[in-house]
């Protein structure tokens, strides 16, 4: 096993664990419970870490957290309503309109 990455809190571990599990990176999420303890110990060591099984995937596993953090920024017309949606929403906010494909 290899760790991966330290997690700002448990709600964002658990969302790239399972981005990463479903991408076919088996990642483990360890000290998720160690928050309650962090007046304790130092508040970097009470903060979940990412740890991956197959080390062989860690190439793909980094790039993947790399989006993950770094979402692209896109600018695009919806094509029913025309409205100019900004940043990474895939509907448009004004009636409802798939965006299309990126390309």
């Amino acid at each position: 096993m290899k760790k991966l990455i330290q997690a700002p809190n448990l709600a964002i571990a658990t969302l790239w664990a399972d981005v990463l599990n479903d991408a076919g990176c088996k990642v483990t999420v360890q000290r998720a419970y160690a928050s309650g303890i962090a007046g304790e110990i130092p508040p970097d060591q009470s903060l979940p870490e990412l740890w991956l099984t197959d080390e062989a995937r860690e190439p793909a596993a980094r790039a993947l957290l790399h989006t993950l953090q770094h979402p692209p920024e896109r600018r695009w017309a919806c094509p029913a309503c025309g409205e100019i949606v900004d940043g990474p929403f895939d509907r448009c906010w004004c009636c409802g309109t798939a965006a299309p494909p990126i390309g």
